[in-house]
C-alpha cells in the first residue's frame, strides 16, 4: 500500500511506496522493486505519476521505499467500487 508522507526538503506531500520489512532481505524481491523503479521512471505519460526517487535506509533495520507523484482524488479501490456499483445499477 501506499502512504501519505511529507517532503520536508522540498515542502510538498508525496506517496511513499515502502518494500515490506519481511522482503528486504531477500536480494531478489529488493532488485525486483529497484527495477521496477526505474521503469516507472522511464515513462512519461499524463495518467502515470511520477517518481522523485529510490531510497533505503538504516537505523535498525532496512528501509526500502519508493517516492512517488501523490495524486488527489479517490484511491483505486474507491474508484473501481464506484464503477461496479455503477455497472451493476444500470
Amino acid at each position: 500500500p501506499l502512504t501519505r508522507a511529507r517532503d520536508t526538503k522540498l515542502d510538498r506531500d508525496v506517496a511513499l511506496k515502502v518494500l515490506p520489512d519481511a522482503f528486504s532481505p531477500d536480494p531478489d524481491r529488493l532488485s525486483r522493486f529497484e527495477r521496477e523503479a526505474k521503469v516507472l521512471a522511464s515513462l512519461n505519460h499524463p495518467n502515470i505519476g511520477s517518481i522523485y526517487g529510490l531510497g533505503s535506509k538504516k537505523q535498525g533495520g532496512t528501509f526500502n521505499a519508493r517516492v512517488l507523484e501523490l495524486i488527489a482524488g479517490p484511491t483505486l479501490r474507491t474508484a473501481s467500487r464506484r464503477d461496479r456499483s455503477r455497472s451493476m445499477s444500470s
